[in-house]
């Protein structure tokens, strides 16, 4: 191994090192962070990376290869079929749309050639695969409806580039002669691509049904766990390498075989295994895209550059925003669906690519909107950060001001929830089954529209706003619950109504312990911790199985939770002193150890036979 490869490798990565938990920390995302980092190590800023740089960027080019695969095997026909609407309908508007305002753009107003501008046309209506779902997955948004909503049209995105790509080379006027670059077979199949990319993509389908399932059963019973991450990593380069001998994306490829094989018996053992392969490369295609931005391109030509990019993304944001209104997305999840996919992605690079070598366009234009792509796609973060802290909130507040909180005050109920994810609709059924009434508040506007139709009598509102808290009731209430589901939110609503309501009985969620005492600083003392319940009643079953009594088990349990509550009422005031805190801990453990021994040395010599008599063992 070079000492280059090395060294490339340690400033690669030591970039990643140092930028990424700073864009962290400023809330800008790991995307924009590795890129900001490949512009600083690259030949305009520290010049650590020269034009080395492109031939990384085309070996991290891998990463968003993994991810397609891995978001193939998420995607099994039946689930494909699930998302039809969103996938053909929203993405086929969007592209369509799209390319045909850029049509319209290159054709007039740029005066390019009819075949010329449907090519571009097509490219720059492709947004970005890679940036868009690393940061649905960072800030949890896959879930939303502008998350699913964008994951469909770059669904059809992917998909949409194999036909484009055999499309492009009919583009070609027959007086303009094709590049062939090699010869022989593979001159050939340069030359008859349309026929090259329909048998390339038979062969996939063909050998994902009769030759990947076989060899991953044969390489699993030599239980060689290496082994089976050796064999998942050569079926993607395989496939990859195969569709980049047909001149096919091997992206889209890595795609289809995943798709193939999302019904297979492996295809979580191939998840876990190609997953870390997947972040770092992904990683090191963003930090190569950074490093290899021509500086010298946009200095000589900034403000054409830059209104370009401008003019694309206003463009690619109309057609998706006219989407979303055609989808009946409400205005927050629209805005942020918008400005999600209004950049450029990396598969127009391949595209690009394709139409230099097919003579579409010179290499000066060429190099002009490769720098646009990447300015484009640069942006994309920055958007999202000011959607998320500037406009986003603001929105939330006048929405809430418009959708302004009206309970009959004859509604209103002893009881407040605020919240009703998972946590709180459980919380909620619990009650009306047993009679009991509650007033329910939830800041998701589509959650709320769900729950109406399933008969929940649930009122939009944000229950950190007093406002809304008075509308529903919160003088005249007797409990107060919180089941949100951010730990930030709850801190805050418990300081806020601890302040104006404190006659109010509060019963709050907790995620973990630290989130606890926060709570207790407020003056919350009924605090329910997710985890603690739960893990303890497992322990309880677990007991069981191994032939300990229901009953003294359930005790146990019980015991164990209240000596762990009133602990953490305790260690509460000393969790900001460290040593004072482990001191602390060990003592009540050591403790509540000591407490449940004592009785079960009380349980050996009196039974505890209450009335669960299915299980008993000898010391029981």
């Amino acid at each position: 191994m070079g000492a280059s490869v090395l060294q490339n490798a340690m400033i690669f990565l030591g970039a990643a090192l140092v930028f990424v938990p700073i864009a962290k920390k400023l809330g800008i995302g790991s995307v924009l962070g590795y890129i900001i980092g490949g512009v600083v190590i690259g030949p305009f800023v520290l010049g650590f990376i020269g034009t080395e740089g492109e031939d990384i960027m085309h070996a991290a080019e891998f990463g968003v290869v993994m991810m397609l695969f891995l978001i193939g095997l998420e995607l099994n026909p039946q689930s494909f079929w699930r998302m039809r609407r969103r996938i053909i309908g929203m993405g086929g508007m969007q592209m369509l749309f799209t390319s045909v305002l850029f049509f319209l753009f290159f054709y007039f107003g740029s005066k390019m050639e009819l075949n010329t501008s449907v090519a571009l046309a097509l490219t720059f209506s492709m947004s970005s695969t890679a940036i868009v779902l690393q940061t649905l997955k960072e800030k949890n948004l896959d879930k939303s409806q502008a998350g699913k909503s964008s994951f469909a049209v770059l669904l059809f995105q992917d998909i949409a580039v194999i036909p484009i790509l055999a499309a492009l080379p009919l583009l070609v006027l027959d007086e303009v002669p094709v590049k062939v670059a090699r010869s022989g077979f593979l001159g050939w199949m340069d030359e008859y691509r349309t026929l090259t990319i329909l048998g390339a993509v038979t062969s996939i389908i063909l050998l994902g049904r009769f030759v990947f399932s076989p060899l991953l059963h044969l390489i699993a019973r030599i239980h060689m766990r290496e082994l089976f991450t050796a064999s998942a990593l050569f079926l993607v380069i395989a496939v990859s390498w195969l569709m980049d001998l047909a001149g096919v994306s091997a992206a889209l490829g890595a795609f289809m075989a995943g798709v193939l094989m999302a019904n297979s018996e492996f295809r979580h053992e191939l998840e876990s295994n190609l997953e870390p392969f997947k972040g770092l490369l992904l990683g090191l295609f963003f930090t190569a895209v950074g490093s290899t931005i021509n500086f010298g391109l946009i200095v000589h030509q900034p403000m054409a550059i830059f209104q370009t990019v401008v003019l694309f993304m206003v463009l690619k944001s109309f057609v998706l925003f006219l989407v979303g209104k055609i989808f009946k997305k409400v205005l927050l999840q629209n805005i942020l669906f918008t400005l999600l996919l209004s950049q450029i992605g990396e598969f127009a690079f391949i595209l690009m690519g394709s139409i230099g070598v097919l003579g579409l366009l010179n290499k000066e234009s060429l190099d002009f909107y490769m720098a646009v792509i990447t300015i484009s796609m640069i942006m994309s973060p920055i958007l999202l950060f000011v959607n998320e802290k500037f406009i986003a909130s603001r929105l939330i507040a006048n929405t809430a001001e418009e959708k302004e909180y009206k309970v009959d005050p004859k509604e209103h109920n002893d009881i407040i929830i605020a919240g009703f994810g998972h946590f709180g609709s459980t919380l909620g059924r619990f009650l009306r089954a047993n009679g009991v009434e509650a007033t329910i508040l939830d800041n998701n506007s589509d959650q709320v529209l769900l729950l109406r139709k399933m008969g929940f009598k649930v009122f939009y509102g944000d229950a950190t706003r007093t406002a809304i808290l008075d509308a529903a009731g919160a003088a005249h209430a007797k409990i107060l619950v919180s089941a949100l589901d951010i730990p930030e939110k709850n801190i805050e609503l418990s300081a806020i109504v601890s302040k104006h309501y404190p006659h109010l009985k509060l019963f709050f969620r907790a995620k973990n312990r630290m989130n606890a005492y926060e709570l207790i600083d407020n003056g919350v003392n009924n605090i329910y911790r997710e985890s603690i319940h739960a893990s303890v009643y497992m322990g309880v079953d677990i007991l069981s199985v191994l032939g300990f009594r229901k009953y003294t088990s359930l005790r146990k349990a019980n015991d164990f939770i209240l000596h762990d509550n009133t602990a953490l009422q305790k260690l509460s005031k000393h969790r900001h002193d460290y040593d004072s805190y482990v001191k602390n801990v060990r003592e009540e453990i050591e403790q509540q150890e000591r407490l449940l021994a004592e009785d079960r040395k009380f349980v050996e010599h009196k039974p505890d036979n209450a009335w669960d008599k299915s299980k008993l063992v000898a010391n029981d």
